[in-house]
């Protein structure tokens, strides 16, 4: 594998290890049950929200530029988030630390695009960047399991720096893409973040009931919110250009990205603490029986890549999108661990199917020269459904088993086969 591809990858490896590494110390990091979904939500929600302006900085100031900044940012929050003395500082941390891991997503896209301008050529490469990122969800449970059990927490975000420092040591030779010039849409920023933030405090606070002051006035802020940033999307500096949308591929293909988000990061929260507080599982053997649905994500987005340049997204990724609804309606009834091992596996392969098939259809959707907005945008709705996934199949936890919120997220990850299936072959 090339150095630059292999230093460009590991930057998305950073994004993912970090998302699942903290599932199986959760419990350690917070006793409650909200405590672990801003824990968790902290990192993806400011991660979702500053994709887009992620985009629109590497596109504007050069993808070398942002991607190198993002790591060393990266290194240095997640030493901190090691430090760190208390809950709230943590929260605190791991947002700023989705804010530079958006900074690595667009941009190390981009840079595959201008490394790789033949589209069979960027299909593969995609695989590659998705399958190297996926050892981050094999490496994230395991490690996470591992290092809390004998070293403590901490140790989850000591593993960051040195792999953070080891990408801007490989993607050092980077292309340089020329800058264009714009200004930042601020007021489109703005908007997506109280959006998001107040959306996910509805959602997560309304365990204490849906017409909780607190809980009406959240929902009013993103309804105020969302609309202002629909308007503002028709400037001419808006962070989320019109022509994007002129071919039908890319709406469809954000609202799929949100799905299979919130069916995979809704799923590893559930399941994370199904299995350490109903099971009863260490954190180390929490981690193991993960490894069903993580390793397919470590080699078969390769696979996948090739499909993809050989036959179009269309069937693999409405494949990936049945599997993985199948595996998580089986895992909702599953009565005995093998039961649970093919359930989990499903997940997996449907998941390593449907990621890069949606990545490549995308992102081929637009001008070449929008490829780091729409990077970014995807990434941006794969992290909002991540979010959502968490703060709704968390609370539903509140209400329900854990077979009944499985199986809702079971049927909305078959609407997402249903949404694939309008991709052109």
């Amino acid at each position: 594998m090339p150095r630059l591809l292999t230093g460009l990858s590991l930057g998305y490896f950073l994004v993912m290890l970090d998302t699942t590494i903290v599932t199986v110390a959760l419990p350690a990091l917070s006793p409650s049950l909200s405590g672990q979904q801003w824990i968790s939500n902290g990192y993806t929600l400011t991660f979702a929200a500053f994709l887009l302006t992620a985009g629109a900085w590497s596109d504007r100031h050069g993808a070398r530029r942002i991607f190198c900044t993002g790591l060393l940012a990266f290194a240095a929050l997640s030493l901190l988030s090691a430090l760190s003395p208390s809950v709230p500082v943590l929260i605190a941390l791991r947002a700023l630390s989705g804010v530079a891991g958006a900074l690595l997503v667009p941009s190390s896209l981009s840079l595959i695009a201008a490394t790789y301008p033949v589209p069979a050529a960027r299909a593969k490469a995609m695989g590659v960047w998705a399958a190297l990122s996926g050892t981050g969800l094999v490496a994230g449970p395991l490690l996470g399991g591992v290092l809390t059990e004998a070293f403590g927490w901490r140790a989850i975000f000591v593993v960051n720096v040195p792999v953070a420092l080891l990408a801007l040591i490989l993607s050092r030779r980077a292309p340089t893409t020329p800058p264009k010039p714009g200004r930042t849409d601020r007021l489109g920023q703005t908007t997506t973040v109280v959006a998001l933030s107040a959306l996910t405090y509805a959602l997560i606070e309304s365990a204490s009931g849906w017409a909780s002051p607190s809980v009406l006035v959240a929902l009013g802020i993103t309804v105020l919110a969302a609309a202002t940033f629909v308007i503002s999307q028709h400037r001419p500096d808006a962070m989320l250009p019109a022509r994007l949308f002129r071919d039908r591929i890319f709406p469809w293909g954000l609202a799929a990205g949100a799905i299979v988000n919130f069916g995979l990061s809704g799923v590893l929260f559930v399941l994370s603490l199904y299995f350490q507080e109903v099971r009863h599982y260490p954190p180390a053997l929490t981690g193991l029986a993960f490894l069903p649905l993580t390793v397919p994500t470590a080699f078969n987005p390769i696979f996948t890549g090739r499909l993809v340049a050989r036959i179009g997204p269309r069937v693999p990724a409405t494949a990936g999108f049945l599997l993985m609804s199948s595996g998580t309606l089986l895992q909702a009834f599953a009565t005995s661990a093998a039961l649970s091992v093919v359930a989990l596996a499903l997940l997996g392969f449907g998941v390593s199917l449907a990621i890069p098939s949606l990545l490549t259809a995308t992102i081929g959707s637009v001008p070449r020269d929008l490829a780091g907005i729409a990077g970014g945008a995807l990434n941006a709705s794969r992290q909002t459904g991540a979010v959502l996934g968490v703060a709704i199949l968390g609370s539903l936890l509140n209400v329900t088993t854990t077979a009944v919120t499985l199986a809702v997220a079971s049927v909305l990850l078959l609407a997402g086969a249903a949404i694939v299936a309008r991709f052109r072959a």
